[in-house]
């Protein structure tokens, strides 16, 4: 039984009429519709912390999808799924393809960055200054091409960028 028929609530019911109707009016190809009935039932398992039913919905998404813009988008939540397991050399491969697709998804950009940072912290915390220098300095720069695009956002990268020497006004 597909995830929009299992929901429960108000509002995901809800969710799940609008999002029928306006696929059901899209003038889209049939498979870029199931592209989508995918990805939103991948998008309902993962907020509901069913990451291995997410992860066989997004991977179905994947296969169907054509457009490089939106298969950017299921490479992210992909990307999601492993960083919040853990998983962070599969996070970053994944977030690197959203960003081959689409370069100004500063979300990647950022999630990127906070995984380098950790690194540099837990390096810092093993005593090897040299490696976390580089993990920094990698976490600095996915972080400055994020502040360059939304300068309004991530204040607090945009904060230690500073406090570290690793941002100079000229360059956002």
């Amino acid at each position: 039984m597909p995830r929009t028929q299992k929901n429960d609530n108000f509002i995901d019911k809800s969710f799940t009429v609008m999002a029928d109707m306006i696929l059901k009016m899209l003038p889209a190809k049939q498979q870029a519709k199931e592209a989508f009935a995918y990805y939103r039932d991948g998008m309902s398992a993962q907020a509901d912390g069913e990451y291995a039913e997410a992860m066989d919905n997004y991977r179905e998404a994947l296969t169907l999808e054509e457009d490089p813009y939106d298969k950017g988008y299921i490479l992210y939540n992909m990307g999601l799924i492993h960083a919040s397991n853990g998983e962070h050399d599969q996070a970053l491969a994944l977030y690197k393809e959203a960003l081959e697709l689409n370069p100004r998804m500063i979300q990647a950009l950022n999630n990127t960055a906070v995984i380098y940072h950790y690194r540099g912290e837990q390096a810092e915390a093993a005593g090897d200054k040299s490696e976390s220098d580089k993990l920094y300095d990698e976490a600095a720069r996915y972080w400055l091409e994020a502040v360059r695009m939304a300068p309004n956002n991530y204040l607090e990268a945009q904060n230690w960028l500073k406090v570290t020497g690793r941002l100079r006004l000229d360059m956002i």
